[in-house]
């Protein structure tokens, strides 16, 4: 071989050197990055609850780039596939995950996996490696409500709903309650899904609405079905989790908002800087956690003002919805005058206000 050969040899070799280096540095660059997963309970594109979701995770990714890689899984049901779920991630190397829905997580699997950070989104059970999230919606579910009793002519409006648990009564509590306010001795209506993403039954519950007289729908669903009903009606609607209004141009009203990204990232920071503690979360008006969708075309000046006003009170303390009194629908005295139900209070409601047409049991 001559030196002509032997020199492009060690060319190359030194090429394929530094080629080889430069990939295992990048390979080691790539597993370094903080590995955070998201379970959803529907679609991530579902236009409400695990878009809005999948949003915040999406502002993680976009604050902190390069440092943390993240994944979602969608469509996932409380039992053997979330248990199953859970576990794939863990083994691929998922260091924390956020469960969006109740019912994903509890103290015993937090406990089979305990070097991994669990947080759950509206529930109650926490642990050292555990932690529950949610905020209060019902603040601005209030206020959307006085939205909706603002622009029903008859007083009566309607209001598609999940499943029969104390978050979905608490909120359809508050819509009736900001509803009254706006539109005195209103009225309104449940209809259960009995699922949180189920378009073909959202719409026929809505159908079922307005044929019992609602001129206004509401929904605490996840799809955004309901609106679309809504708009074929020529009537009001508001919704929930997301601004959908693209769906429903001409009836959207506002919705009640979650600032999902705002949690999820300085949650992931304190998790890669080795400050993360279990907690539990309730985030409000005040911390910019919970907020109002921008106003549809036909919310009036006077109704946005009278909103702002609430909003603003909301913000400083002086007024909250669940302050008594408080009847329920026989009406019986539920909070007296002055008292003021606490976050557990909220969490265990199993009653429905004064007003509400429709069973607590979902019946």
């Amino acid at each position: 071989m001559n030196r002509t050969k032997i020199a492009l040899a060690a060319l190359l070799l030194t090429i394929a050197t530094v080629a080889l280096v430069a990939a295992t540095a990048g390979t080691a660059k790539q597993s370094a990055a903080f590995k955070v997963a998201w379970i959803y309970v529907g679609p991530h594109n579902d236009a409400g609850w695990s878009q809005a979701h999948d949003d915040g995770r999406l502002a993680v990714q976009r604050a902190l780039g390069s440092k943390v890689q993240t994944t979602y899984k969608e469509n996932i049901a409380p039992g053997p596939q979330l248990q199953q779920t859970v576990a794939s991630l863990v083994q691929q190397g998922y260091k924390m995950i956020f469960g969006t829905s109740y019912g994903f997580f509890d103290k015993k699997l937090a406990a089979k996996y305990p070097d991994v950070l669990f947080e759950q989104a509206t529930g109650t059970d926490t642990a050292k490696n555990l932690s529950e999230y949610f905020g209060a919606g019902e603040d601005t579910i209030f206020l959307s409500g006085m939205a909706a009793g603002a622009a029903s002519k008859s007083g009566h409006l309607g209001l598609v709903v999940a499943f029969p648990i104390p978050e979905v009564i608490r909120h359809s509590n508050a819509f009736t309650l900001g509803a009254q306010l706006t539109h005195p001795g209103a009225t309104v209506r449940l209809v259960w899904t009995l699922n949180w993403f189920d378009p073909p039954k959202e719409k026929k519950a809505a159908e079922s609405l307005v044929s019992a007289g609602a001129d206004v729908l509401g929904q605490n669903v996840d799809s955004p079905a309901t609106g679309q009903l809504a708009e074929s009606k020529g009537i009001p609607w508001v919704g929930y989790d997301a601004n959908a209004q693209k769906f429903a141009p001409k009836s959207w009203l506002t919705a009640a908002l979650y600032d999902w990204g705002l949690y999820y990232t300085k949650r992931v920071k304190e998790a890669m800087a080795g400050t993360w503690k279990s907690g539990f979360y309730y985030g409000g008006i005040k911390d910019g956690f919970t907020l109002l969708a921008p106003y549809g075309p036909s919310v009036t000046a006077a109704t946005k003002a009278k909103i702002a006003t609430k909003k603003q009170a909301m913000a400083n303390g002086s007024f909250n919805v669940f302050t008594g009194p408080l009847y329920d629908q026989s009406g019986k005295l539920r909070v007296p005058k002055g008292k003021t139900l606490t976050v557990n209070d909220l969490y265990a409601m199993n009653w429905l206000v004064k007003g509400v047409i429709g069973s607590p049991t979902g019946k």
